[in-house]
């Protein structure tokens, strides 16, 4: 009956073990390490995923927001980021919002901060993940990129549909929209926490600049 109510209610499988220990059960669900032999088809599918994303960006973090694998083509959208933030374990909201990120080439820097923020606030609605309340209280804390731009241009096109990443290059402004994939029927912790993020170009300038890149790269 646990189980049955916690599946109806979109309990995540990590809170589910917490429920049934708590009733006297023994945890269901089991955690591995992504590197464990019996996940390794699981990784395969997520590097197909990525690799199969290219030439746009690509990625894939855990429940903390912790890199955990990238595709290639994920270099435009970190250039100019300092190394201590590109340093193992890499946790990709501080690489996006930290005034040594990417936060100061983000061009509509509220929007994007403010879209990852709710999403961030609705993580820790529904798991009261310490670790999560603490990344938080870090990311509100990070004073705003000195230098913004003011206008974010062509913003209104996108209003109402998806929150753009715009981001500014060499090559002009990148301009992107994200979807997040997660697994379909887990039954592991580690997978059900998984993400994949991938970053579509929100138009044909982006994709082209995405496409020249990758096709130098090769050279």
């Amino acid at each position: 009956m646990i189980l049955h109510l916690a599946e109806q209610l979109n309990i995540p499988l990590r809170e589910r073990n917490v429920l049934m220990m708590a009733a006297g059960y023994a945890p269901t669900f089991a955690e591995r390490p992504l590197d464990d032999p019996v996940l390794r088809p699981a990784r395969r599918a997520v590097d197909l995923v990525l690799t199969g994303h290219e030439p746009y960006p690509a990625l894939a973090v855990d429940r903390h927001w912790t890199l955990v694998a990238s595709n290639k083509t994920i270099a435009p959208l970190v250039s100019g980021v300092s190394a201590e933030l590109l340093r193992p374990p890499i946790n990709v909201l501080r690489v996006g919002l930290h005034p040594n990120g990417i936060a100061p080439r983000i061009i509509n820097f509220p929007e994007w901060r403010s879209h990852l923020i709710a999403r961030l606030r609705h993580q820790i609605d529904v798991t009261a993940d310490p670790t999560l309340k603490q990344l938080m209280s870090e990311v509100l804390s990070y004073p705003m990129p000195s230098k913004m731009t003011n206008s974010a241009p062509g913003l209104e096109r996108y209003a109402g549909v998806v929150v753009p990443l715009q981001l500014a290059a060499e090559d002009g402004v990148l301009s992107f929209f994200s979807t997040t994939t997660v697994f379909g029927t887990p039954v592991d912790i580690t997978l059900a926490e998984l993400a994949l993020e991938s970053f579509f170009p929100a138009d044909s300038a982006t994709a082209e600049t995405l496409r020249r890149l990758a096709e130098e790269s090769r050279r």
